[in-house]
């Protein structure tokens, strides 16, 4: 099964991203990304990549399910 989180761009160099991920800070590349992000949007990363940004709303509703979910 895999599994696409949710995380918060807090760095950014190039295609090269720093993301929080429920406070554990990670790599992302930026590449696959379907519209440009920057510092402050989420993203939904899968292995490394982020896939797709996420507004905001989405992203932080999201995190909360998973947060219930894996108590």
């Amino acid at each position: 099964m895999c599994l696409a989180i949710p995380a918060l761009i807090v760095e950014k160099d190039g295609s090269w991203a720093k993301a929080d991920i429920g406070g554990v800070v990670r790599d992302v590349n930026l590449d696959l990304v379907d519209r440009p992000a920057e510092i402050g949007d989420y993203v939904l990363v899968h292995a490394g990549f982020a896939i797709r940004k996420l507004e905001k709303e989405d992203a932080e509703e999201t995190l909360k399910l998973m947060r219930e979910v894996f108590k």
